[in-house]
């Protein structure tokens, strides 16, 4: 099951744009070139978009660290 989290390599900020492209199997490139005409259209409500994703979306592999360890 495909899940949207931020990406760990290859981020340039966050890794918000990377995980989305990731998810939607679409170059990541793109989706930050809309997300900058998409901000500028806006007057800039995507940054405040994109720092609720920053917050909200997961990091890859979060979580998984912790699921192998018994604590011993």
């Amino acid at each position: 099951m495909k899940r949207l989290m931020r990406m760990k390599e290859g981020k340039v900020l966050g890794g918000v744009c990377g995980g989305i492209g990731t998810y939607f199997e679409i170059d990541p490139v793109v989706i930050r070139i809309l997300w900058v005409v998409l901000t500028l259209l806006s007057v800039g409500i995507g940054v405040i978009v994109y720092i609720a994703a920053w917050f909200l979306m997961p990091e890859e592999g979060a979580g998984t660290e912790a699921a192998g360890t018994t604590g011993s």
